[in-house]
């Protein structure tokens, strides 16, 4: 994969990191491990973003330590046997593109590393994830509980402190190393979306599968890592189940099709939306519940702009589509619940290393935030679902919509 960033940009993140952190703990935060899939296989591997923004490192299990003006990394060691399946840890490499020239193996890291945690009263990390996330319905990477833990056992009395805040701030604004990689994520979304999407092509497909194979195939030619998150083509009814991934039904000439993608390029990553007509002759409900999403998608782009709180922008909103779905006949009163029942999302989210990124959503928009607009209307009697995301960049003067590409129904 073909990289934009260069080391003096993971340099600069923790050099702002200290300078934001003030603080005189060391910082000490791990990388993700890997997680098992099959009795001998692990998941393909995803870095911990926090992580990787400020290292640039993509290996499992390293731990960084930034201590007053000294950083250091942990590298542990592979089995022959796992080292012949998986290759050598680089150190070369991670020297290289993390900037940090001392490395240092397991072993005696940690006899390092447990000498300064025995002698303070604080330590600067992430806090860790719940092991379940109930609203999500998944388990998470164990690796943050399992420093965590390994540090409380050095020193039962240590207090935590939690740099989530901080890295949510820096990470919230852009900088231009980043929108250079993020907009190679968006031209490579927005050209296979139109290789895609071209009349004569959409018109063969029989199967949703067959158009996630070739979003697949357009994003790897062009020079992306792969998806940013798991692709979603659904078709009637379908798209009406918001994170609908199994692409695994037939289509149909009468369904509209909502195709949710991303690449992902230097491990930046573009979130597009766009709902067809599959036989180019969409009815006149679908297109009344089309003009409405987009009048919407409009309206919110008029919205957008710094010092407007995410939370106001998002009311709004549920006001806006609400009497769009008064007039389309769908509710009588435009409350939050019957809203809710059929536009059940977020208009907006950050994005940039994930789809969904971090950011302080308490906190007034600045210039250099990156969010993606995605208002959507689901009728799953009428199997209809349609949903229009685009990328924008806050500017000084309001937005600028970085996915130019075109927002029609046929």
């Amino acid at each position: 994969m073909r990289e934009v960033l260069s080391t003096d940009f993971f340099v600069g993140n923790r050099d702002r990191l200290r300078q934001l952190f003030a603080g005189k703990a060391p910082i000490i935060l791990t990388a993700n491990g890997l997680l098992q899939r099959t009795a001998d296989e692990t998941f393909p591997f995803n870095q911990d973003r926090d992580f990787w923004y400020l290292t640039g490192v993509d290996e499992p299990d390293v731990i960084l330590v930034i201590d007053k003006d000294r950083e250091y990394l942990i590298v542990p060691g592979r089995e022959g046997a796992r080292e012949a399946f998986d290759g050598a840890v680089n150190i070369d490499k991670i020297i290289s593109r993390s900037g940090i020239k001392d490395v240092l193996n397991e072993k005696d890291g940690w006899k390092q590393l447990e000498t300064r945690v025995k002698k303070v009263k604080h330590v600067a990390t992430i806090a860790a994830y719940p092991k379940y996330m109930d609203f999500w319905g998944m388990y998470t990477n164990p690796s943050r509980g399992v420093l965590i833990h390994k540090l409380k056992n050095i020193n039962p009395g240590i207090e935590l402190l939690d740099l989530r805040s901080h890295l949510s701030r820096m990470r919230m604004i852009k900088q231009e190393a980043e929108m250079i990689a993020m907009r190679q994520a968006f031209n490579i979304t927005i050209d296979t979306f139109k290789e895609v999407l071209r009349p004569s092509r959409l018109s063969k497909y029989a199967h949703e599968y067959e158009i996630e194979a070739d979003i697949t195939r357009g994003f790897r030619r062009r020079g992306a890592h792969g998806h940013a998150f798991s692709p979603i083509v659904a078709s009637g009814s379908r798209a009406c189940t918001l994170h609908n991934i199994k692409n695994d039904s037939d289509l149909s000439s009468a369904d509209l099709v909502t195709i949710d993608i991303g690449a992902e390029f230097d491990h930046y990553a573009a979130d597009i939306t766009r709902t067809v007509s599959l036989g180019g002759n969409p009815s006149r409900r679908q297109e009344t519940v089309y003009q409405a999403v987009l009048e919407s998608q409009d309206h919110a782009f008029s919205l957008l702009k710094p010092g407007v709180l995410l939370r106001d922008y998002e009311q709004n909103m549920e006001s806006f589509i609400g009497e769009k779905l008064r007039e389309l006949g769908l509710i009588k009163t435009i409350d939050s619940d019957a809203v809710r029942k059929f536009f059940p999302h977020a208009t907006s989210h950050f994005l940039g290393l994930d789809a969904h990124d971090a950011g302080d959503y308490e906190h007034p928009l600045e210039p250099g935030v990156v969010l993606a607009v995605e208002p959507g209307i689901y009728i799953p009697k009428e199997g209809i679902g349609v949903r229009i995301e685009d990328n924008i960049l806050i500017t000084d003067k309001g937005v600028e919509v970085l996915t130019s590409l075109p927002r029609t129904l046929s």
